[in-house]
């Protein structure tokens, strides 16, 4: 016997910006994280993690500025 699904399922609502401010959050963790595995490879490259460490900041700053507003 197949099981019935309900009519309407509700999605999580989410307030306006909101993703754009989850992303600012996950853009920011992800760099920080390239940054580290960078910096931790037997012959690191400081080059790339300074990069990624200015994305970082950036996503950061954006994030700070998306709150503030």
């Amino acid at each position: 016997m197949a099981q019935s699904s309900p009519a309407h399922i509700s999605a999580p609502t989410s307030r306006p910006g909101e993703t754009a401010l989850i992303q600012l959050h996950a853009d920011a963790h992800n760099a920080l994280n390239m940054a580290v595995f960078y910096l931790r490879q037997p012959q690191p490259d400081t080059a790339a993690a300074r990069i990624k460490a200015v994305q970082a900041l950036s996503a950061l700053r954006n994030l700070s500025l998306s709150l503030e507003a």
